[in-house]
This record gives C-alpha cells, sequence and structure tokens, in this order.
C-alpha cells in the first residue's frame, strides 16, 4: 500500500521541494479560487479557457491573444458580460483568433451561464461560482457545460478552478510532471483522467498540499530556455 509514512514524507518533500521554487504559488491559485483572474472578468477567463484547449502555449500563444481581445472588446465596453459574449459575432475577432470551434465553445458557455445568472439574479462571477460549486467532475456529459460540444475534461476543470473549485486539471503536462514525482517517491503513477483527478484530491487531503497548487506547479516550473516559466513570465503573472 503506497499510502505508508515514508512514502508520504518523501512526497511532501519533493512537492514542496518544486513549490518553494514559486514562492508566489498560493497568491496565483487564490486569486484563481476567488475568480479574480484577468481582473475578475469573466469573459475572459472563459476565453482564456477555450483558447488554451486548443494545445497552443499558454503563454506565447494564449495569453497574448486573451490581452489583445481584452484590449479591443472588453476595455472598450463591447463585451461587458457573459451575456454580451453570449450574443457576440465572432466573425469580427478571427483577426485575433480563427479557430471557429473555440469561439463556438465561448458562445455556449457563456449562453449558459448568462441565462444562469438571470434565473439566480446574479452577477457573472456569482454565476460561474454557482455552477462550478454544483460541478462534478464525474458527471462530465450529464453537465450543461461539460457536455458542450469541443469542452473537454482538461477544460471543464480548468473552468471549475476559476469558479472556485480547488482540483486539477488532467492535461499531459499536469500529468506527466505528478506521475513523475508520485514515482519517484514510490507511488505508482495514474494515466486514466478521472483516476488521476482523484489521486491527485487523496494525495492532497494526505500531504496538506492543495490540489490547485499541484496543477499550477507543474506548469510553472516547465524550462523555457534557460529559465522555468516563473522566472521568465512573473511580470505577466500578475494581470493573468
Amino acid at each position: 500500500m503506497w499510502k505508508v509514512q515514508g512514502k508520504i514524507n518523501k512526497l511532501k518533500k519533493i512537492l514542496n521541494y518544486h513549490i518553494s521554487k514559486i514562492p508566489d504559488l498560493k497568491r496565483y491559485c487564490n486569486r484563481c479560487l476567488a475568480t479574480e483572474r484577468w481582473g475578475g472578468s469573466v469573459p475572459l477567463m472563459i476565453v482564456d479557457a477555450a483558447f488554451t484547449s486548443i494545445g497552443l502555449n499558454y503563454f506565447t500563444a494564449v495569453v497574448p491573444k486573451v490581452m489583445e481581445f481584452k484590449r479591443d472588446f472588453v476595455d472598450k465596453g463591447k463585451i461587458k458580460d457573459v451575456c454580451d459574449l453570449a450574443k457576440f459575432d465572432y466573425k469580427k475577432v478571427f483577426y485575433i483568433w480563427k479557430n471557429k470551434r473555440s469561439w463556438k465553445v465561448i458562445k455556449e458557455i457563456a449562453k449558459y451561464l448568462c441565462g444562469l445568472k438571470k434565473e439566480k439574479n446574479m452577477e457573472d462571477k456569482g454565476a460561474l461560482r454557482f455552477w462550478a460549486e454544483n460541478s462534478n467532475f464525474k458527471d462530465l456529459k450529464k453537465d450543461p457545460i461539460g457536455k458542450i460540444k469541443g469542452v473537454g475534461i482538461v477544460t471543464f476543470q480548468y473552468l471549475r478552478m476559476m469558479g472556485g473549485v480547488d482540483t486539477v486539471m488532467p492535461d499531459k503536462i499536469v500529468k506527466r510532471v505528478l506521475n513523475g514525482i508520485f514515482k519517484e517517491a514510490g507511488i505508482k503513477p495514474e494515466n486514466d483522467n478521472l483516476r488521476f483527478i482523484e489521486k491527485v484530491h487523496e494525495i492532497g487531503k494526505i500531504t496538506g498540499v492543495r490540489p490547485i497548487d499541484m496543477c499550477w506547479m507543474t506548469w510553472l516550473i516547465q524550462e523555457e530556455g534557460k529559465k522555468i516559466r516563473i522566472e521568465k513570465y512573473r511580470e505577466i503573472m500578475e494581470f493573468i
């Protein structure tokens, strides 16, 4: 059984070693859990999640495009909330992002949250948080956002984190890094997405390291050139 004290202590030591490379990790993650990323703009969080799902480099490809959308449409008041985003003509933004699938996902997510905020008499953040709190990764295809064509488990989990849920995205980097750490600690890795999420949650309870901290840590310690991402993109992290 892997839950022996020696393996737990070794696992905590390895996790804390990597987390120590990112002094502001908890602050970044707390901001995510407070639904305060992108200045608290839920439309930008949705755009971020949909663009990220394509699999391009987050900092060099996704972030600049979300910032461009913010500058041209959110900052200018053309997109004030999720309801504006739901009825937005995405053909107007092909010069920023040409992927039709991404825009269709964005509009469908925004449409659902717009309906929810009207039904519950909430603001954008309240609607996203209400959905996230009442969603479950095990019931992905029964969920009103999870069943949207183009929304996979990674996008689903990303939105839940921005909606205040302490969880993990089972993307390829997160799985590779955390499974490597598990293996180093003498713990069997897990490749199935749902079982991986469950395992990270269980390890979080045992080690006291939050799933969201483990998740963000894996991205920010990735090397690009001669630096890890947090060293290279620290200034950008303050804006997103």
